[in-house]
Protein backbone atom coordinates (compact mmCIF):
# COMPACT_ATOMS: atom_id res chain seq x y z
CA UNK A 1 0.00 0.00 0.00
CA UNK A 2 2.84 2.37 1.17
CA UNK A 3 4.40 1.61 -2.82
CA UNK A 4 0.69 2.32 -4.06
CA UNK A 5 1.05 5.65 -2.31
CA UNK A 6 4.10 6.72 -3.66
CA UNK A 7 3.06 6.05 -7.37
CA UNK A 8 -0.29 8.14 -6.82
CA UNK A 9 2.01 10.86 -5.67
CA UNK A 10 4.42 10.37 -8.84
CA UNK A 11 1.26 10.25 -11.14
CA UNK A 12 -0.49 12.92 -9.18
CA UNK A 13 2.40 14.99 -9.79
CA UNK A 14 2.84 13.86 -13.39
CA UNK A 15 -0.79 14.42 -14.13
CA UNK A 16 -0.38 18.28 -14.01
CA UNK A 17 2.43 18.96 -16.22
CA UNK A 18 1.49 17.17 -19.72
CA UNK A 19 4.06 14.79 -21.55
CA UNK A 20 6.35 14.88 -18.12
CA UNK A 21 6.38 10.91 -18.06
CA UNK A 22 9.41 9.02 -20.17
CA UNK A 23 9.05 5.47 -20.67
CA UNK A 24 12.06 3.59 -19.59
CA UNK A 25 13.26 0.63 -21.53
CA UNK A 26 11.67 -3.32 -21.03
CA UNK A 27 14.51 -5.17 -19.67
CA UNK A 28 15.46 -7.23 -22.32
CA UNK A 29 15.43 -10.74 -20.60
CA UNK A 30 11.99 -10.60 -19.32
CA UNK A 31 8.91 -9.61 -21.83
CA UNK A 32 6.99 -7.32 -18.83
CA UNK A 33 5.84 -4.20 -18.74
CA UNK A 34 8.06 -1.17 -18.85
CA UNK A 35 8.09 0.49 -15.92
CA UNK A 36 6.85 4.57 -16.46
CA UNK A 37 9.52 6.85 -14.37
CA UNK A 38 8.30 10.43 -13.51
CA UNK A 39 10.12 13.65 -13.81
CA UNK A 40 9.55 15.17 -9.91
CA UNK A 41 10.43 18.94 -11.19
CA UNK A 42 7.68 19.40 -12.71
CA UNK A 43 5.38 19.11 -9.92
CA UNK A 44 3.97 22.45 -9.03
CA UNK A 45 6.09 24.02 -6.12
CA UNK A 46 3.23 24.01 -3.44
CA UNK A 47 3.16 20.22 -3.89
CA UNK A 48 6.46 19.72 -2.48
CA UNK A 49 7.30 20.94 1.54
CA UNK A 50 9.05 20.27 4.25
CA UNK A 51 7.10 19.77 7.24
CA UNK A 52 8.49 18.26 10.27
CA UNK A 53 5.10 17.02 11.79
CA UNK A 54 5.02 15.31 15.65
CA UNK A 55 2.20 13.20 16.07
CA UNK A 56 1.59 12.42 20.28
CA UNK A 57 1.21 9.08 21.65
CA UNK A 58 0.47 8.10 24.86
CA UNK A 59 -0.99 4.69 26.65
CA UNK A 60 -4.21 4.41 25.70
CA UNK A 61 -5.27 6.94 23.31
CA UNK A 62 -8.13 5.99 20.62
CA UNK A 63 -5.87 4.85 17.57
CA UNK A 64 -8.79 5.82 14.83
CA UNK A 65 -7.82 9.59 16.11
CA UNK A 66 -4.23 9.05 14.87
CA UNK A 67 -4.40 6.47 12.35
CA UNK A 68 -6.85 8.86 9.89
CA UNK A 69 -4.55 11.60 10.32
CA UNK A 70 -1.49 9.63 10.32
CA UNK A 71 -2.39 8.40 6.65
CA UNK A 72 -3.25 11.68 5.34
CA UNK A 73 0.17 13.38 6.96
CA UNK A 74 2.03 10.98 5.50
CA UNK A 75 0.63 11.56 1.81
CA UNK A 76 1.98 15.19 2.42
CA UNK A 77 4.91 14.73 -0.21
CA UNK A 78 8.59 15.91 1.66
CA UNK A 79 7.20 15.74 4.98
CA UNK A 80 8.04 13.99 8.13
CA UNK A 81 6.04 12.75 10.54
CA UNK A 82 7.20 11.67 13.98
CA UNK A 83 6.24 8.83 16.34
CA UNK A 84 6.61 11.10 19.49
CA UNK A 85 6.24 9.28 22.98
CA UNK A 86 7.72 9.31 26.49
CA UNK A 87 10.26 6.70 25.95
CA UNK A 88 11.19 4.77 22.92
CA UNK A 89 9.26 1.95 24.44
CA UNK A 90 5.99 0.50 22.71
CA UNK A 91 2.81 2.36 23.03
CA UNK A 92 -0.77 0.35 23.55
CA UNK A 93 -3.35 2.38 22.34
CA UNK A 94 -7.02 1.98 23.96
CA UNK A 95 -8.19 -0.71 21.56
CA UNK A 96 -5.21 -3.00 22.44
CA UNK A 97 -3.29 -1.63 18.91
CA UNK A 98 0.69 -1.16 19.75
CA UNK A 99 2.71 1.50 17.88
CA UNK A 100 6.36 2.25 18.08
CA UNK A 101 7.68 5.41 18.43
CA UNK A 102 10.03 7.33 16.42
CA UNK A 103 11.66 9.30 18.72
CA UNK A 104 11.24 10.94 22.61
CA UNK A 105 9.68 13.97 23.50
CA UNK A 106 13.22 15.07 24.01
CA UNK A 107 14.26 13.94 20.75
CA UNK A 108 11.57 15.72 18.77
CA UNK A 109 12.17 19.06 16.99
CA UNK A 110 11.64 22.14 19.06
CA UNK A 111 9.90 24.31 16.14
CA UNK A 112 7.39 22.09 14.63
CA UNK A 113 4.95 22.81 11.42
CA UNK A 114 2.30 20.56 13.18
CA UNK A 115 2.16 19.00 16.36
CA UNK A 116 -0.71 17.10 16.82
CA UNK A 117 -2.99 15.17 20.01
CA UNK A 118 -4.80 12.26 19.71
CA UNK A 119 -7.62 11.61 22.71
CA UNK A 120 -8.65 8.89 24.56
CA UNK A 121 -11.10 8.54 27.77
CA UNK A 122 -9.35 7.39 30.87
CA UNK A 123 -5.61 7.71 29.22
CA UNK A 124 -5.99 11.23 28.21
CA UNK A 125 -7.00 12.00 31.32
CA UNK A 126 -4.19 10.57 32.90
CA UNK A 127 -1.86 13.19 30.06
CA UNK A 128 -3.37 16.09 31.51
CA UNK A 129 -3.12 15.35 34.65
CA UNK A 130 0.66 15.14 33.97
CA UNK A 131 2.52 18.00 34.23
CA UNK A 132 5.46 17.66 32.68
CA UNK A 133 4.36 16.14 29.55
CA UNK A 134 1.59 19.05 29.27
CA UNK A 135 4.35 21.33 29.67
CA UNK A 136 5.92 19.62 26.81
CA UNK A 137 2.61 19.82 24.47
CA UNK A 138 2.70 23.78 25.90
CA UNK A 139 5.95 24.47 24.65
CA UNK A 140 5.88 22.41 21.23
CA UNK A 141 2.50 23.69 20.53
CA UNK A 142 3.31 27.27 21.07
CA UNK A 143 6.21 27.40 18.80
CA UNK A 144 4.82 25.52 16.21
CA UNK A 145 3.03 26.68 12.68
CA UNK A 146 -0.17 24.58 13.42
CA UNK A 147 -1.56 22.88 16.66
CA UNK A 148 -4.00 19.77 15.72
CA UNK A 149 -6.33 17.82 17.80
CA UNK A 150 -8.94 15.41 17.38
CA UNK A 151 -11.50 14.52 19.76
CA UNK A 152 -10.45 14.58 23.17
CA UNK A 153 -7.58 15.66 22.44
CA UNK A 154 -8.40 19.18 22.51
CA UNK A 155 -8.70 18.49 26.02
CA UNK A 156 -4.98 17.95 26.58
CA UNK A 157 -4.74 21.44 24.17
CA UNK A 158 -6.73 23.07 26.59
CA UNK A 159 -5.06 21.93 29.21
CA UNK A 160 -1.82 23.36 27.91
CA UNK A 161 -3.51 26.64 27.45
CA UNK A 162 -3.34 26.46 23.67
CA UNK A 163 -7.14 26.62 23.18
CA UNK A 164 -8.08 30.32 25.42
CA UNK A 165 -9.92 32.38 23.01
CA UNK A 166 -9.86 29.54 20.29
CA UNK A 167 -12.76 28.77 18.45
CA UNK A 168 -12.53 24.66 18.07
CA UNK A 169 -14.66 21.10 18.55
CA UNK A 170 -14.18 17.84 20.67
CA UNK A 171 -16.11 14.72 21.31
CA UNK A 172 -19.70 15.47 21.68
CA UNK A 173 -19.52 14.13 25.05
CA UNK A 174 -17.09 16.64 26.06
CA UNK A 175 -17.21 19.42 23.13
CA UNK A 176 -19.14 21.46 26.09
CA UNK A 177 -15.97 21.45 28.66
CA UNK A 178 -13.99 23.58 25.98
CA UNK A 179 -15.68 26.22 27.63
CA UNK A 180 -13.54 25.30 30.87
CA UNK A 181 -10.21 25.71 29.18
CA UNK A 182 -11.44 29.21 27.91
CA UNK A 183 -12.29 28.15 24.49
CA UNK A 184 -15.63 28.46 22.41
CA UNK A 185 -17.04 25.11 21.32
CA UNK A 186 -18.34 24.91 18.07
CA UNK A 187 -20.54 22.27 16.73
CA UNK A 188 -18.47 20.91 13.48
CA UNK A 189 -15.94 18.41 11.97
CA UNK A 190 -13.33 20.45 11.84
CA UNK A 191 -12.88 23.96 13.26
CA UNK A 192 -9.63 26.08 12.47
CA UNK A 193 -9.12 28.79 14.48
CA UNK A 194 -5.62 31.00 13.10
CA UNK A 195 -3.02 28.64 13.32
CA UNK A 196 -5.23 25.31 15.80
CA UNK A 197 -7.37 23.46 14.04
CA UNK A 198 -9.25 20.52 15.74
CA UNK A 199 -11.62 18.07 15.09
CA UNK A 200 -14.69 16.08 16.74
CA UNK A 201 -15.06 12.21 17.85
CA UNK A 202 -12.79 9.76 16.66
CA UNK A 203 -13.61 9.47 12.24
CA UNK A 204 -13.57 13.23 12.04
CA UNK A 205 -9.69 12.81 12.09
CA UNK A 206 -9.95 11.46 8.26
CA UNK A 207 -11.70 14.87 7.46
CA UNK A 208 -9.38 16.69 9.19
CA UNK A 209 -6.14 15.22 7.80
CA UNK A 210 -7.44 15.70 4.60
CA UNK A 211 -8.17 19.49 5.70
CA UNK A 212 -4.19 19.79 6.56
CA UNK A 213 -3.80 18.37 3.18
CA UNK A 214 -5.77 20.92 1.13
CA UNK A 215 -4.38 23.53 3.48
CA UNK A 216 -0.37 22.94 3.00
CA UNK A 217 -0.55 21.67 -0.88
CA UNK A 218 -4.17 22.64 -2.85
CA UNK A 219 -7.63 21.40 -3.86
CA UNK A 220 -5.88 19.04 -6.43
CA UNK A 221 -3.34 17.71 -4.37
CA UNK A 222 -5.77 16.96 -2.03
CA UNK A 223 -8.63 15.40 -3.84
CA UNK A 224 -6.52 13.36 -5.29
CA UNK A 225 -5.42 11.86 -1.60
CA UNK A 226 -9.17 11.55 -0.98
CA UNK A 227 -9.48 9.21 -4.06
CA UNK A 228 -6.41 7.28 -3.42
CA UNK A 229 -8.09 6.52 0.18
CA UNK A 230 -11.44 5.90 -1.55
CA UNK A 231 -12.76 8.45 1.06
CA UNK A 232 -16.65 8.26 0.39
CA UNK A 233 -18.21 7.49 3.52
CA UNK A 234 -22.12 5.68 3.19
CA UNK A 235 -22.49 4.33 6.53
CA UNK A 236 -25.09 1.83 7.30
CA UNK A 237 -26.88 3.80 9.87
CA UNK A 238 -27.50 6.99 10.42
CA UNK A 239 -27.10 7.13 14.50
CA UNK A 240 -23.40 9.02 14.16
CA UNK A 241 -24.29 12.55 15.72
CA UNK A 242 -26.31 12.71 18.85
CA UNK A 243 -28.82 15.05 16.59
CA UNK A 244 -29.64 11.57 14.11
CA UNK A 245 -29.01 8.90 16.80
CA UNK A 246 -32.41 7.61 18.83
CA UNK A 247 -32.78 9.65 21.73
CA UNK A 248 -32.68 6.36 23.95
CA UNK A 249 -29.03 5.63 21.93
CA UNK A 250 -27.69 9.25 22.92
CA UNK A 251 -28.88 8.96 26.86
CA UNK A 252 -27.44 5.38 27.27
CA UNK A 253 -24.05 6.56 25.69
CA UNK A 254 -24.18 9.90 27.38
CA UNK A 255 -24.13 8.90 30.76
CA UNK A 256 -20.85 7.11 29.83
CA UNK A 257 -19.02 10.08 30.01
CA UNK A 258 -20.52 11.46 33.10
CA UNK A 259 -17.59 10.76 35.09
CA UNK A 260 -14.68 11.70 32.43
CA UNK A 261 -16.34 14.77 32.17
CA UNK A 262 -16.49 15.59 35.79
CA UNK A 263 -12.57 14.33 36.27
CA UNK A 264 -11.78 16.36 32.67
CA UNK A 265 -14.06 19.63 33.87
CA UNK A 266 -11.81 20.08 37.75
CA UNK A 267 -8.35 19.41 35.41
CA UNK A 268 -9.68 22.60 33.60
CA UNK A 269 -10.49 24.45 36.71
CA UNK A 270 -6.99 23.87 38.05
CA UNK A 271 -5.57 24.35 34.48
CA UNK A 272 -6.83 27.87 34.68
CA UNK A 273 -6.22 28.99 38.52
CA UNK A 274 -9.48 28.42 39.59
Amino acid sequence: MAHARRQFLRKLAAASVAGSAVATQAAASKPSAPEVMHDMSTMPPQWHGKEQIAMLLYPDFTALDLVGPYHMFTSLWGATVHLVAATNEPVRGQNGITFVPTMTLDEAPADLDILFVPGGDVGTLKVMRDPALIAWVADRGRRAKMVASVCTGSMILGQAGLLRGKRATSHWGTRALLKDFGAIPVDRRVVWDGKVVTGAGVSAGLDLGLAVVARLRDKTYAQGVQLMAEYAPQPPLNAGTPKTAPPAVHQMMDAMFDTLRADMRASATSALGG
